[in-house]
């Protein structure tokens, strides 16, 4: 057997089902959307085998992108799960025959006055002719040789679960930080960290007067810790505005470089001056890449009036990436 035929070919069915599904897109998806959006309680998904499998991840989905949801399984649901059901949620019921279990549930269903959303591929169904609203994935050909295992119909599903999440997601006109909110573990997380949640402020942010000497400037430096030095001191003008900046590695590769009398100059003579910066709005992520990018091991964290409110160091990053908590005074 030719593997790589078999698949393009499995592939291509499932393709075939979804620019199907996508043609006859209409006024039933408007209606799901409007009544998902206005609804006061959650939806409530639910299904059995391959389709409540399917129903889990849209779930997932939902309650991820700013809309409350819960699974649960259509039988569970008829020994004691069905209190999980308020009469403000949305049901969305999957079921590609419409005539599975979950067609058990909707005489219970209408006792509480549930609205009800299916997503099956039989539009005169028992589940569909119960339904509110129906979103038909169509008569899908199932991918599977025999025709029997669900494959192309639960591609279906899962994509109009999807179009579904993802629309009221728009609708929501979330932000990065919302998104945030709920995923504050793993790469999602770590990628929308705000600088001000991680940065070291208050007497953990070395701050100095830009016309102090490379001795004192070093002092400060050496001084500020959670108890290790960022090894980096921000300095300012008489207005309190950052101006320089100044590093343990720049000191000693001015050292290498056999400067006279180094520790009595201005620090303002040998300070990188206008330095790269972030604000506490910034990404974790974005301050990292100036890290990398310009090789840098700290930069400092600036207000809206340009003064110095915290720094990131390159070991708060590897902090993060550890699953570390941030320190308490580095809290916002």
């Amino acid at each position: 057997m030719d593997c790589i035929r078999e698949a393009h070919q499995i592939i291509q069915l499932e393709l075939d089902a979804l620019q199907a599904m996508q043609e006859h897109l209409g006024a039933e998806f408007e209606r799901a959307v409007e009544m998902i959006f206005h609804c006061r309680g959650r939806v409530v998904v639910t299904g059995v085998g391959k389709a409540g499998i399917v129903g889990q991840k849209i779930s997932a989905t939902l309650a991820s992108t700013g809309t409350p949801s819960h699974w649960i399984h259509a039988v569970d649901a008829r020994h004691g799960d069905l209190g999980r059901v308020h009469p403000d949620d949305v049901v969305l019921a999957l079921s590609n025959s419409g005539e599975t279990e979950v067609v058990q549930l909707l005489p219970a269903l209408k006792k509480l006055d549930v609205r009800i959303i299916a997503i099956t591929g039989e539009a005169r169904s028992t589940l569909a002719r119960h339904a509110d609203v129906v979103l038909d994935i169509g008569e899908v050909e199932e991918a599977c040789p025999l025709g029997l295992a669900p494959s192309s119909s639960t591609t279906a599903m899962i994509v109009m679960g999807d179009a579904l999440a993802l629309t009221l997601f728009r609708m929501r006109n979330w932000q990065p930080e919302d998104y945030a909110f709920y995923h504050p573990g793993g790469e999602l997380g770590r990628r929308l960290i705000k600088v001000g949640q991680v940065m070291r402020k208050g007497a953990q942010n070395p701050v100095a007067r830009c016309d102090v000497s490379v001795r004192d400037a070093l002092k400060v430096m050496t001084g500020t810790g959670r108890p290790v030095s960022p090894g980096a001191v921000s300095l300012v003008d008489d207005e309190g505005k950052l101006v320089g900046f100044f590093t343990d590695g720049d000191f000693r590769r001015l050292m290498q470089d056999g400067e006279g009398n180094l520790l009595d100059r201005p620090v303002s003579d040998v300070m990188t001056h206008d330095p790269k910066t972030i604000s506490t709005e910034g990404l974790l992520a974005e301050a990292y890449r100036m890290l990398r990018e310009y090789r840098i091991d700290q930069v400092p964290v600036v207000d809206v009036e340009g003064r110095p409110v915290g720094i990131v160091d390159v070991q708060d990053w590897l902090d993060v990436e550890r699953g570390a908590e941030p320190p308490e005074d580095a809290m916002p």
